[in-house]
């Protein structure tokens, strides 16, 4: 039997290393610094992708077209996506969870975090709504770890404090946006969204302060009658292959995990890791 040299040994386990399986796709690992989440109401796929400003968002950056919410009504997929599991939740009704969250494991490597909540009183106010303002739109309050520590309710903040951060150059490294009740498209349209987050971050889009680094999600909590729940999703940033589509199935668990592999994070251990992380619409 032919040995081989250890060099060429060597050389064989590396290409067994480097070389994926015949017929697996290249896939690359997500990268960005930070990442900003918004988050719309209620909307099929259909009629989101119909509208000017996100079709327009999806062909500059990345589309995800066969991206599904998780449950009904809203807040199960909120927590879904923070802490990699429903938690039990079934409704709308504010609920107190003891769970491990996204927050907790950017906190542990020593990230920042942060939810621009537009109408938000501030606070750690945990009442049900407030004008426009729904509490169970914000995730984070339903963790009971951030509602008993003053320090990390504070990381919850008015969204007009949004151009500030951008400017001064001190964005967190993982955020969500949260409209309120018109701006997010529940109380209005598709449309109404749509010309709201043309006002809002076509602007911030230009401002190389809030974009360096920065991956930009546009997403929804759930779709309109949609019984399939699929739901627009779209990113960009630098780190984006401009115009990709992607037609795999994704979910907000898998948002999830994306940026806990983007970050190192580890896992929190429940459905996200499960999850398959956005691997194919990368530079």
């Amino acid at each position: 039997m032919k040995k081989f040299s250890l060099s060429a040994a060597a050389l064989f386990l590396l290409s067994l290393a480097v070389t994926p399986p015949a017929g697996a796709e290249s896939q690359n690992a997500p990268k960005f610094d930070k990442v900003m989440i918004v988050i719309l109401e209620n909307a099929n796929y259909a009629d989101a992708i119909a509208q000017p400003f996100m079709a327009m968002f999806a062909k500059e950056g990345a589309l995800l077209s066969d991206f599904r919410a998780l449950a009904r009504p809203s807040l199960p997929n909120y927590i879904a996506l923070t802490a990699g599991t429903v938690a039990g939740t079934t409704s709308n009704n504010p609920v107190t969870v003891r769970v491990r969250h996204i927050g907790d494991l950017l906190e542990a490597r020593g990230k920042t975090w942060k939810v621009y909540a537009e109408g938000y009183p501030g606070n750690c106010f945990l009442g049900n709504q407030s004008g426009t303002y729904v509490r169970h739109h914000v995730p984070f309050l339903s963790f009971e770890n951030i509602q008993s520590d003053p320090r990390r309710c504070a990381r919850i903040v008015a969204a007009s404090t949004l151009n500030g951060d951008a400017a001064r150059g001190v964005l967190p490294d993982y955020s969500l946006y949260i409209p309120d009740q018109k701006n997010n498209g529940h109380d209005t349209s598709a449309a109404y969204a749509d010309r709201w987050l043309e006002r809002t971050f076509a602007p911030l889009r230009k401002n190389t302060a809030f974009t360096k680094g920065l991956l930009l999600v546009i997403t929804y909590d759930e779709a309109g009658n949609d019984p399939s729940n699929h739901i627009y999703t779209a990113l960009a940033g630098e780190s984006v292959r401009s115009g990709s589509v992607s037609t795999r199935p994704y979910n907000h668990y898998s948002l999830l995990r994306t940026v806990e592999d983007a970050f190192a994070l580890g896992t929190i251990g429940k459905n996200d890791a499960l999850a398959s992380s956005i691997t194919d619409v990368w530079k």
